[in-house]
């Protein structure tokens, strides 16, 4: 069992994402300088937003874990140990590594800071997370091929210093443990230094040219299929069994993601853990629909357990894209004398009910029962992006909090 309240881990692709993740409930924070993280697509933080992200999140009581888990090449090893100096003098928690190289760069050269292992190193098993452990690592991030059963034999038989964490929520890899060379032999883009192009979402065909006729047991249509194509995880609905197996930290997917993503999906599992300890002793607890509900509003591919629970069918071949039910129209900016001011982002309708996503973490309807423009004329339809809109509305939201409109017809 875990002694300690799991933490809620979630991503940041830049301050953006940053601001949301902080704002609707994380513990900690993961997120990349400008070099050595694995994910180059998003902005990621220079040095002084950097500084800026530490100083946030410290003042908060949240902590921050810096990727360096690309595979560093000779060229990079005296930049890589200048970074993980500043990033120590920033007063950096940890760095996420993969390489035991770099492990010991940043023991020599940011000795203050922690060492977590990333899922890149593909632990599976007690004697290597033990490995890790005497080598000075505070933390392992298993391998997202484990079950429940295994990930608890690592926590009964590993010091109980050591933490662990694993991925719940977000984008699956269809290799073991990201280590995919599609993107580098088809794009010359390598994924195990920041840059895949995500070739496993795109359609094949499947062909034999010296035996045409020949049945492969491979779904294909005309258009093609999607045989590589991981689902997404979702593991909110088993909070207790993560908890039990002595999981330390529940770890968010989604560097590249939106900062609406970021904010739903982290107030979610917050939620969830706070009613999952609250309620534990009740034998008929079962996570409220309206928690459940929040991680079907973002844009998500068709959700699966991932190995927790043994084999579960992965991979989704009849499409290649997001399921998305909602719409993000606004964000609240202000509310006073009755009305609540609105930075519209997607068009929205006099008489349309919207749901609200709240800084106080829960989810509100409300009728749009009349708008006005920005000049407080009154109008009919909110249709220009980043506009100033007002909704009246006795009820006060707080800056910051969201508002979507669910669609007619899912993408």
């Amino acid at each position: 069992m875990n002694n300690k309240r799991p933490e809620i881990l979630s991503p940041a692709g830049d301050m953006e994402r940053f601001l949301a993740a902080v704002s609707f409930g994380c513990d900690a924070v993961y997120l990349a300088g400008k070099s050595f993280g694995m994910r180059s697509s998003p902005g990621n933080f220079s040095d002084e937003e950097l500084k800026k992200a530490i100083d946030i999140a410290h003042s908060k009581g949240i902590k921050v874990y810096i990727t360096c888990n690309t595979l560093v090449r000779n060229n990079e090893i005296e930049e890589l140990k200048e970074f993980v100096k500043k990033a120590e003098s920033f007063k950096a928690d940890a760095f996420i590594v993969a390489d035991i190289g770099v492990m010991n760069i940043i023991k020599r050269n940011a000795p203050s800071v922690d060492i977590h292992i990333s899922t890149q190193a593909g632990i599976v098993n007690y004697e290597t997370a033990r490995a890790f452990y005497d080598m000075g690592a505070k933390r392992v991030v298993l391998a997202r091929e484990l079950t429940l059963e295994e990930i608890a034999e690592i926590r009964q038989k590993t010091n109980s210093s050591l933490e662990l964490e694993t991925f719940v929520h977000g984008a699956m890899c269809m290799s073991f443990s990201g280590r995919c060379l599609l993107s580098n032999y088809l794009t010359n883009r390598d994924a195990n230094r920041g840059d895949c192009s995500q070739p496993c979402r795109w359609k094949y065909y499947l062909n034999e040219e010296t035996r045409p006729g020949i049945y492969f047991p491979v779904e294909q249509t005309k258009e093609g299929t999607y045989i590589f194509n991981s689902r997404d995880m979702c593991m909110i609905e088993h909070i207790k069994e993560l908890t039990e197996a002595g999981i330390s930290s529940f770890k968010i997917e989604g560097r590249a993601k939106s900062a609406y993503y970021v904010a739903v999906v982290t107030n979610a599992y917050k939620q969830a853990l706070n009613e999952y300890l609250k309620e534990q002793c009740k034998a008929d607890y079962k996570l409220s629909k309206w928690i459940l509900d929040e991680v079907d509003k973002i844009s998500h591919r068709e959700y699966s357990k991932g190995f927790y629970f043994g084999y579960e069918p992965g991979q989704v071949i009849t499409n290649g894209g997001y399921i998305r039910k909602y719409d993000v129209v606004g964000i609240v900016q202000d509310c006073k004398q009755g009305q609540i001011e609105v930075l519209q982002r997607n068009c929205f309708n006099e008489g349309d009910v919207l749901d609200v996503l709240s800084l106080d973490g829960r989810a509100y309807e409300l009728k749009v029962e009349e708008l006005f423009d920005k000049d407080h004329n009154k109008t009919q339809r909110a249709n220009k992006a980043a506009q100033t809109v007002y909704i009246k509305s006795e009820k006060v939201f707080p800056t910051g909090s969201l508002l979507r409109k669910k669609r007619e017809t899912a993408d």
